[in-house]
């Protein structure tokens, strides 16, 4: 099958072949025919290196399609059925998943199957990026992770659900907990941004600012939901003339220190900055001892929008039904897997929002 294989990390480009091999699935996996695959950051970031991952691997993990092989001992998926693949879904028993509730961030589905290389390439072991290896025609995951949709829904829009949009929206109801009337400002309009500008809208935020230093991305998140946007220099300015003294939520979705301590900087004495970018570990920012108790801010990362995908994709496809959430704005099609490269090159030029790879 075809698949884009990140041979070793930091490589600038990715290895579009015709002859990887699924791994068998074990007794609780099934095996996805891969429809539509969204390109998401993070996806850049083990191509550069930001993040470690185990290579070689095929890359994406926000993907779509239909289960074409189960294992025997598989009970919640059925071979036909349409499914959403999460990259971080729940066991279901472990203490994040029952006594916390948090089950975002149950460590048990990924520790199990996320480590397990998912394909072979000339006989050797091919990971899956957090489990899943989206960027393939097929791959194999446990039955948690497939969760399964209606079958009208098309392809591309349940991709970006698989992370973006979930992260995005997540971010801004489940994270943030954003309330109706309020002021948001969100650092970063590339699909996690629009996604968290559509969800603030949705929370019934009346002020909504987008912040981004590329102006095509700062239209779109007009056209998404935003009530303003601007430069990264020109907020202060913003900020003064929309709010007086700063934002009630802060949004920043970058993934840079500095980025965040803006964010953390935009909101009022008891706003909430919530920081969704994932960055690089070498990467610090700084409060000082007297400005967290004087500010009384909340400071709150969102892991995966704080979402439990059992239930939180389908809340987000009703959205969508109703006409809350836009998801095919947010598409940007190329045909076929030999355009993943053009994909990452066009992320890289800060061009595209969200680009959706149909097999």
């Amino acid at each position: 099958m075809r698949a884009a294989v990140l041979r070793n990390s930091g490589d600038r480009r990715l290895d579009v072949v015709d002859n990887l091999e699924t791994v068998d699935p074990e007794p609780t996996e099934v095996v996805v025919q891969i429809m539509a695959t969204g390109v998401c950051h993070s996806d850049l970031s083990i191509l550069n290196g930001t993040f470690d991952h185990p290579v070689p691997a095929v890359l994406g993990h926000e993907g779509s399609g239909v289960v074409v092989e189960v294992g025997a001992a598989v009970d919640r998926v059925k071979v036909g059925d349409h499914v959403i693949v999460a990259w971080a879904s729940p066991c279901g028993w472990c203490v994040n998943c029952t006594a916390r509730k948090t089950p975002q961030l149950c460590n048990t589905m990924y520790r199990d199957g996320g480590m397990r290389p998912r394909f072979r390439l000339d006989g050797v072991p091919v990971h899956g990026m957090n489990g899943v290896g989206s960027f393939s025609n097929f791959t194999t995951v446990r039955q948690d992770s497939a969760i399964v949709i209606d079958d009208d829904i098309p392809f591309e829009v349940a991709s970006l659900v698989g992370c973006g949009v979930t992260t995005g929206v997540g971010a801004a109801i489940n994270s943030a907990k954003v309330a109706p009337g309020s002021s948001v400002v969100v650092f970063g309009c590339g699909g996690v941004g629009i996604s968290a500008i559509q969800g603030a809208r949705i929370a019934g935020a009346s002020t909504i600012v987008a912040v981004d230093l590329f102006e095509r991305k700062r239209e779109l998140a007009l056209q998404f939901g935003a009530t303003a946007a601007c430069a990264p220099e020109d907020l202060d300015a913003l900020k003064a003339e929309l709010t007086g003294d700063g934002f009630d939520y802060a949004i920043e979705v970058i993934g840079l220190a500095k980025t965040m301590r803006a964010a953390w900087d935009a909101v009022h004495r008891g706003g909430t900055a919530c920081v969704v970018g994932a960055g690089s570990p070498d990467d610090h920012f700084e409060l000082s001892a007297l400005e967290i108790f004087f500010n009384e801010k909340t400071l709150v990362g969102s892991y995966y929008g704080s979402s439990d995908v059992r239930s939180d994709f389908h809340r987000l496809l009703r959205l969508w039904r109703a006409g809350q959430l836009d998801l095919e704005g947010m598409i940007s099609r190329r045909s076929g897997i030999d355009d993943i490269n053009e994909a990452f090159d066009a992320m890289v030029g800060g061009e595209v929002i969200r680009t959706v790879i149909s097999f």
